[in-house]
């Protein structure tokens, strides 16, 4: 069964990604550094890691797999999901793919040094109502291509 992961410390689209998958009846694993309200739905797990970098990541990237769909703004998770086969999208809608990964991997990379440098980045844009909507269309049609794929 296709089953979703959401990196959830500072996830905006939680509500969005509990719809969906109540619609198709799809397990949830809310993963997080903290205690998250969930709702009390027996498809749905919050998984509480312990505090420490990639922590959740790590949980999420060793148990996603062909067919299943990873939630995360963080983009070294995403490559890990899609090389175990899983999908990987942006809360605000993009998906990441084999084709944009690496050039988003490079970004961040590049980013980074500028920010180690004492440069000021800019940061994300702030998230809108479209990046909700996006993002909701495009939870979508991934479970739709992901309910194909699993194995």
């Amino acid at each position: 069964m296709t089953t979703l992961y959401v990196d959830a410390d500072a996830c905006p689209v939680k509500d969005e990604v509990y719809r969906v998958a109540d619609r198709y009846r799809l397990p949830v694993f809310v993963v997080s550094n903290s205690w998250i309200r969930t709702p009390r739905e027996p498809r749905i797990t919050l998984v509480q890691v312990d505090d420490g970098p990639d922590v959740a990541d790590d949980w999420i990237a060793e148990r996603a797999g062909p067919g299943d769909v990873v939630i995360t703004a963080d983009i070294p998770l995403a490559s890990r999901a899609l090389k175990a086969g899983a999908q990987a999208l942006h809360p605000a809608g993009r998906p990441f793919t084999a084709d944009n990964i690496g050039g988003a991997l490079a970004s961040r990379g590049i980013g980074e040094h500028l920010r180690s440098m004492g440069e000021i980045t800019g940061g994300p844009r702030p998230f809108a109502a479209a990046d909700r909507s996006r993002f909701l269309q495009a939870l979508d049609e991934a479970v739709i291509k992901a309910r194909r794929r699993r194995p």
